[in-house]
């Protein structure tokens, strides 16, 4: 038998304790659907002692039958098999627990669907969306009256500090939806929501302590509906951050474990090595590959057993659950690689199977075109086949920074974009790769470049330009600088205008500085074009090699063709259209998408270091 951490000893004991003091009961989740095709629903009973009475649960309830009552370790909990006929009615079905001395109800609810049945929410996302990131407790305080909750372990509240909570919400982001709206964003992708009660660290999110609760500082349930209603009532689409691979240390089912196994457990603790070539090298020894995927990432964050049966049957219901319940688009995937991948493939295609247009995306922060590939559909005849649609484009993203950074060469600057695009033969589908120049974990974008506006909006121009997803990260449309050193909380800082009485409102013209504007003037004019450029949203991509400096490439329909010029040199370029006949016959004028000039298609220049958008003209 494994040991287990004395961590965890310690705190099942406190934590059986404190439960022997409430005779609670408790379902997770705590309502299915009629309908639906994942009709063979476990639901967890969790409460005092309930397993005593395992023997004798019943349920009464016409089309649904009780297949399986699983008695586990801990008493604690009781996992219970459901099956619900296709005919089966809505309503309120009674979990009867028959104990001699006083028998009881526990409530499961089954209801009806989600108005839409799939056709008006679980929409997925695509290449003619426009992705914004935000932590949500750093975009905006709209209710000031969730900034602390009693009872919490996180009372902190100071905004003069990145370590502690500052009081965003998700009423801050409703409140902001007509700002993301009109800079061209189509839709959000928030920072995880649910609750978080750890010590200390909550701003970011990724450590759950309870699958079904919204975080009640970000507002609770109503308030995360409210916001997708909202977002949806403006023809935008949500997209949920979900963490399979790990929970919180205080999350219930570690404070109070069901079964021994429920964690990935280790004689002595054991941190995953980070190491993803271990998951597709044929040389690969077998206890690396293990650590790799069941070692924890942090101390503070348990590795979830997903070869555990119930833990799998948990994941995948809550991530259902979830879907029906608030009504979703898709959902964003954390540390992608350090899942167990057969589990991942069976969670989803449970989604794609209960809602086809769903969007599955995962982050996959490697290096190398064959480490990110092999995480996400491909065209590759190997023994493991992932199901995945698409992932994070972390190929790109290093590409860009070398782009905007390194001097041309043969296989540094631009040339190795070019070379990262010319890759994607590897993809069963590159167009659904998001492609982004930073997020919540690395230096914004703005500070990779030495704060150079020209290298910037060059980069912000490939960002809506190029083939996928793109997605930019909140105050990125502006002069927003950041660097993860001395730590990652420099680049989650404070969006300014979202609290009363901050200096300066950006979300407003007269709260910009003039370089601020510039910046976003020039995302807002590029982004909003695109939203209704065929040749950017669904076009075809035709690149050409890289010469000194400057790399080339069309994005193209039967409709509409847009030339792009990136220019990294230090100096003026000249570019003859001749060169590109290949895509240029035809036309006589292009338009400068920044500035609206129409000018004759013949030879024209691009300042140093900027990049030119145009359309062409016939």
């Amino acid at each position: 038998m494994k040991k287990i951490l004395l961590l965890l000893l310690i705190t099942i004991s406190i934590s059986g304790f404190t439960l022997a003091q409430n005779n609670t009961y408790t379902c997770y989740p705590g309502n299915w659907w009629v309908g639906m095709k994942w009709n063979k629903v476990q639901v967890m009973v969790h409460g005092n002692s309930i397993g005593q009475w395992s023997n004798s649960i019943s349920i009464k309830y016409p089309g649904v039958k009780l297949e399986k009552i699983n008695k586990v370790e801990n008493e604690n909990y009781v996992f219970l098999d459901l099956s619900i006929a296709a005919n089966a009615k809505p309503g309120t079905i009674k979990i009867n627990v028959g104990r001699a001395s006083s028998p009881f109800d526990i409530v499961f609810e089954l209801k009806s669907r989600r108005s839409g049945n799939g056709n008006d929410f679980a929409q997925g996302i695509n290449s003619a969306d426009l992705l914004y990131l935000i932590m949500p407790d750093r975009f905006s305080n709209g209710d000031s009256s969730n900034d602390r909750v009693p009872g919490m372990r996180d009372q902190s509240l100071n905004r003069d500090t990145v370590f502690n909570r500052h009081g965003g919400d998700l009423k801050g982001i409703q409140n902001h939806l007509a700002y993301l709206q009109s800079l061209g964003i189509t839709s959000l992708w928030l920072n995880p929501v649910l609750e978080n009660d750890m010590p200390n660290r909550t701003e970011h999110g990724y450590a759950f302590t309870d699958h079904y609760k919204i975080d009640a500082r970000l507002g609770g349930d109503a308030a995360y509906q409210n916001l997708i209603d909202a977002t949806h009532a403006k023809g935008m689409k949500i997209i949920q951050d979900a963490v399979y691979n790990h929970v919180g240390l205080y999350h219930f089912t570690v404070q109070d474990m069901p079964m021994k196994e429920w964690l990935n457990q280790w004689p002595q603790y054991t941190n995953t090595t980070y190491k993803d070539q271990v998951l597709f090298d044929p040389y690969a020894s077998a206890m690396e590959q293990k650590k790799m995927s069941d070692g924890w990432f942090t101390r503070q964050m348990p590795d979830l057993n997903q070869n555990n049966p119930f833990v799998a049957n948990f994941l995948i219901q809550h991530a259902l659950w979830t879907v029906e319940n608030f009504g979703i688009d898709g959902w964003r995937i954390d540390t992608y690689a350090y899942n167990d991948l057969n589990f991942m493939n069976r969670c989803n295609k449970a989604l794609t199977d209960e809602y086809p247009r769903i969007t599955l995306f995962g982050e996959t922060w490697v290096h190398g075109v064959p480490n990110q590939s092999y995480l996400v559909q491909n065209n590759y005849n190997i023994p493991f086949k992932s199901n995945l649609q698409a992932s994070t484009d972390f190929q790109t993203l290093w590409a860009m920074q070398d782009a905007m950074t390194k001097d041309f060469g043969w296989d540094d600057g631009v040339n190795k974009l070019y070379t990262t695009l010319a890759q994607d033969f590897v993809y069963k589908d590159p167009t659904r790769q998001v492609i982004f120049l930073d997020n919540h974990d690395m230096a914004r974008f703005f500070t990779v470049v030495n704060e150079d506006v020209e290298r910037y909006q060059s980069a912000l121009a490939w960002l809506l330009t190029c083939r996928g997803i793109p997605q930019i990260y909140y105050g990125d449309e502006l002069a927003t600088a950041g660097s993860t050193y001395p730590n990652d909380g420099y680049v989650r800082l404070d969006f300014p205008g979202g609290w009363a009485g901050d200096k300066a409102d950006k979300f407003t013209i007269e709260g910009r500085t003039q370089r601020d504007q510039s910046i976003f003037q020039y995302f807002a004019t590029l982004a909003n074009f695109r939203k209704t450029s065929s040749a950017l949203t669904v076009g075809k991509m035709m690149q050409y090699v890289p010469e000194d400096g400057v790399y080339v490439y069309f994005r193209y329909t039967d409709q509409q063709t847009v030339m792009v010029v990136m220019n990294t040199s230090k100096e003026t370029k000249t570019i003859s259209p001749e060169k590109y006949t290949e895509r240029t016959t035809g036309f006589s004028s292009m338009k400068q998408i920044i500035n609206g000039k129409t000018t004759p298609l013949s030879s024209f220049s691009v300042p140093a270091k900027t990049t030119g958008v145009y359309e062409l003209i016939r």
